[in-house]
């Protein structure tokens, strides 16, 4: 094996080693939050010494910050996904519907992929520094939801329209910690879908009449 060999496979255990802690990390504070995770539980979870966390990432509250940043990386790159299907002749329902749907699937799919949601939503509260880099991300949502809705509700201005957005964004994030989330759990995508995107598109629609 030459040296080349070599330092390839040491690069690729490098990488499946930091892999598996941000798994493991991610699904303790899944479980637990971010009060209940200790460095030996997420090295024993990923079967890496304490000292690899050093090394990959500085300290357990750098491990933790970036695996909850991952977590919603995956959600907005879900959402981005289903908002850059719209066009010019989308509806307010369909924009609801994309906005919405990478939150139902979590609702519905419950165990890991809901409890990560609410990781991602109470850390959201007070995020990390390092989320600012995913602040374009956030920007794009916005904008395609804005397209859209400038044409499907005339008369209303870009920054009220921002202002809704966000507050349908911070409605996903309340049900994903509140009780109700709960209850939604419980239910099937499709039962989710016919209560959720309404509540959305009316977060969005506000009193247009108000306005007009």
């Amino acid at each position: 094996m030459t040296r080349v060999d070599k330092k390839d496979l040491r690069r690729e255990a490098g990488q499946r080693t930091r892999d598996g802690l941000m798994s493991a990390a991610l699904e303790l504070l899944a479980r637990r939050g971010t009060e209940g995770v200790t460095l030996r539980e997420i090295t024993e979870c990923a079967g890496a010494n304490v000292a690899a966390v050093s090394y990959h990432f500085g300290s357990l509250k750098a491990l933790c910050d970036l695996a909850i940043e991952h977590a919603l990386e995956q959600y907005l790159d879900a959402q981005i996904r289903e908002l850059d299907a719209l066009d010019a002749t989308s509806t307010l329902p369909e924009v609801a519907a994309a906005f919405a749907r990478p939150m139902v699937r979590a609702l519905a799919a419950g165990g890991q992929d809901l409890a990560v949601m609410r990781t991602v939503a109470r850390v959201g509260i007070d995020p990390p520094a390092g989320w600012e880099r995913l602040a374009g991300k956030f920007d794009h949502c916005r904008r395609i939801a804005v397209r859209v809705l400038t044409a499907e509700l005339p008369g209303i201005d870009e920054q009220e329209l921002v202002f809704r957005t966000r507050c349908a964004a911070g409605l996903l994030n309340w049900l994903a910690l509140a009780p109700i989330g709960t209850e939604l759990a419980a239910l099937s995508a499709e039962q989710i879908e016919r209560q959720l995107f309404p509540v959305v598109a009316g977060a969005f629609r506000g009193d247009a009449s108000a306005a007009r």
